[in-house]
């Protein structure tokens, strides 16, 4: 590994860990020439995984989209921010361990809503808005239906925080 500081490509691994996340090493390293010590970190390389947008078009998959479209949809809500990065790294962990190089847009929406709806109704609710591109009312108000008929009939568990609020 080259020195950032002398250019020699003489070091020595000085310290080796992994990561808190467990996706990479690093490493301290020093220098035999100059003897300063510089860190530097390995990972896999990973696959360049591509999204199928409806209109066909591709484009590299991006996680900081998903976790935009969720925080919108959990704004002002009781939803705490590691649940978020929770069902992102569920979607992207879905995605690569696909084994395949492309995932549809609606493959990713569909995973994100029905993790939303587990957690929080209103969530997804405003997920399921601007993904299914609501356009009316009646349209909106059949998905609400849809869901209150679901809990009625015992069909859906109630989100966990939703739950904490009916035994009161």
């Amino acid at each position: 590994m080259k020195c950032q500081f002398c250019n020699s490509e003489d070091s020595r691994v000085v310290d080796s860990r992994p990561t808190e996340d467990g996706a990479s090493i690093r490493r301290r390293r020093e220098c035999i020439a100059c003897g300063k010590r510089f860190t530097t970190y390995e990972k896999v390389e990973t696959i360049q995984l591509l999204v199928i947008k409806k209109d066909n078009t591709r484009e590299v998959f991006d996680p900081q989209k998903i976790r935009t479209g969720i925080i919108h949809a959990c704004h002002k809500r009781p939803v705490a921010a590691s649940e978020i990065d929770n069902i992102v790294a569920e979607v992207e962990q879905f995605a690569y361990n696909s084994m395949k190089q492309e995932i549809t847009t609606h493959q990713i929406g569909e995973m994100v809503m029905e993790k939303l709806r587990e957690l929080d109704e209103v969530a997804y609710i405003r997920f399921a808005s601007v993904y299914r591109q609501f356009t009316d009312i009646p349209t909106f108000m059949h998905e609400m239906s849809r869901m209150m008929r679901e809990n009625r009939d015992g069909n859906s568990d109630l989100p966990k925080n939703q739950k904490k609020a009916r035994n009161k």
